[in-house]
């Protein structure tokens, strides 16, 4: 049977105390805390001009060649910008903040909507109140869990339109603020490249820009990473990783096991933290194939948006009384 309810944990999110025991054991891991990787920056400028150079030799291209080719091509090459945004807004490509943030702007300029800037507060929510629902915008709302329940088209377009759900659960995340001077900077850029793409390159070009990001973050095979992170497949695992082919191309933003123990630890070394505690992370439920994943979650009865775990507080911070009867989340 499916869940109707969110798994509700009466303990902390599991992570610092798998940190602190993985510490404990391998102490030669400390090494990876905060070390920067620069080459990132290289990383970046490469992904961004092959993205831009692809929608130039696409632009006189008819949409039922440009559809595909972001679906199978330009996915991949957005879903890399996710492992970098991440670093970025981690503060790990530079000692810095400024030029993180400035790689952070450049890598989200193809991504035709500005989103490193709301990305890196949010985020930080995530890592800080994993599972409170008031403060975690990676949980699905209440009204995506009631609408959408396990039914199988539903699920599908829940996923075709990921981007613009995630948008408005942040309306409910407190404690953000919407907007500063490098929020503006982050639209000045983003938009700007669109406009740029649009006006010198042409309507397609711009079309497999758009498409890559929206595909890239739904109804594609990248798109299973939105489900292999936090939806429980082997109750009560909370977190899962992803160590697929895809891996590398997408800068290992799928070994989230790892990048949740080690949050200070650039992109690059999280196959190495798994190699090293081998026992803390081949021993869990792990994921091979998002494509799969994908297929799972929308034709799988016993999948549904539910499949999340969620708690009262983390670090002295609860959900509203009134807000707890309506989560309707069962005991563990």
């Amino acid at each position: 049977m499916a869940r109707t309810e969110f798994l509700f944990d009466k303990n902390q999110e599991p992570h610092l105390g798998r940190t602190a025991a993985i510490l404990k054991k391998h102490p030669e891991m400390r090494k990876f805390i905060g070390k920067k990787n620069p080459w990132s920056a290289v990383v970046i400028l490469f992904t961004v001009a092959l993205q831009l150079t692809i929608a130039w030799f696409l632009r006189e291209q008819e949409w039922y060649i440009i559809l595909p080719a972001a679906w199978l091509v330009g996915t991949i090459i957005n879903h890399s910008y996710i492992g970098l945004l991440h670093d970025a807004s981690h503060g790990l490509i530079f000692r810095g903040k400024f030029w993180n943030d400035v790689f952070g702007l450049i890598v989200n300029a193809p991504m035709l909507v500005p989103s490193y800037v709301s990305f890196k507060k949010y985020h930080m929510k995530h890592h800080a109140f994993q599972g409170v629902y008031e403060l975690d915008a990676d949980l699905p709302a209440l009204w995506e869990v009631k609408a959408v329940k396990n039914i199988w088209y539903r699920k599908m377009l829940w996923l075709a339109f990921y981007p613009l759900i995630q948008t408005l659960r942040t309306m409910r995340v407190r404690e953000v603020a919407f907007f500063d001077g490098w929020v503006l900077a982050n639209w000045v850029t983003t938009f700007a490249t669109d406009f740029l793409v649009f006006y010198f390159m042409g309507p397609m070009a711009f079309l497999y820009v758009a498409a890559s990001f929206w595909f890239g973050f739904g109804l594609s095979i990248v798109g299973g990473r939105l489900i292999q992170e936090h939806y429980m497949v082997a109750e009560p695992q909370e977190t899962y990783s992803y160590y697929g082919p895809l891996s590398l191309v997408s800068c290992h933003v799928g070994y989230h096991n790892e990048h949740h123990d080690f949050p200070s630890a650039a992109w690059n070394y999280l196959p190495q933290i798994r190699a090293a505690a081998p026992e803390f992370y081949n021993n869990i439920k792990y994921h091979t194939s998002w494509g799969a994943l994908v297929l799972k979650f929308i034709f799988d009865k016993n999948m549904s948006l539910a499949n999340r775990v969620v708690r009262k507080e983390r670090g002295g911070v609860g959900l509203d009384d009134e807000v707890i009867p309506d989560v309707r989340i069962a005991n563990a």
